[in-house]
C-alpha cells in the first residue's frame, strides 16, 4: 500500500521555523520526485518546493526561495521541508506528493500519490 504521511505542522509566530516531514512507503522512493504543495482557505493548491530523488535537482517557488529548504533522506524514504522566517501568508495545509516525472511538474495532475496534509499556521 502506497502511503505518504506528513508531520511537523503546527502554530508558530511570524519569523519562526518549522520542519515538515514526508514519510513514504509502498513505492520505489529513488524513482520519484517528491513535492510540497500548500493550500490556503479559498485558494488553489500551489507548488512550494520539490526534489528529484533520481538526480537531486530541487525547485522552489519564488515566494519561499531563500527561506525554505527541501532535502531527502533516501535511507529513510523521507523528504523534509525546513521552513524558516515564516510569514502569516505561509499559513496553509501543506501536502507532499510523489511523481515519476524526473523533473518537478507544477501541475497537481502530474502527481500519482498524495499525503493527507498537515496544517501550518503562522501568527502575526
Amino acid at each position: 500500500e502506497v502511503q505518504l504521511v506528513e508531520s511537523g505542522g503546527g502554530l508558530v509566530q511570524a519569523g519562526g521555523s518549522l520542519r515538515l516531514s514526508c514519510a513514504a512507503s509502498g513505492f520505489t522512493f529513488d524513482d520519484y520526485a517528491i513535492a510540497w504543495f500548500r493550500q490556503a482557505p479559498g485558494k488553489e493548491r500551489e507548488g512550494v518546493s520539490c526534489i528529484s530523488n533520481s538526480n537531486g535537482n530541487t525547485y522552489y517557488d519564488d515566494s519561499v526561495r531563500g527561506r525554505f529548504t527541501i532535502s531527502s533522506d533516501n535511507a529513510k524514504n523521507t523528504v523534509y521541508l525546513q521552513m524558516n522566517s515564516l510569514k502569516p501568508r505561509d499559513t496553509a495545509v501543506y501536502y507532499c506528493a510523489a511523481t515519476t516525472a524526473r523533473t518537478c511538474p507544477q501541475e497537481t495532475y502530474n502527481y500519482d500519490y498524495w499525503g493527507q496534509g498537515t496544517q501550518v499556521t503562522v501568527s502575526s
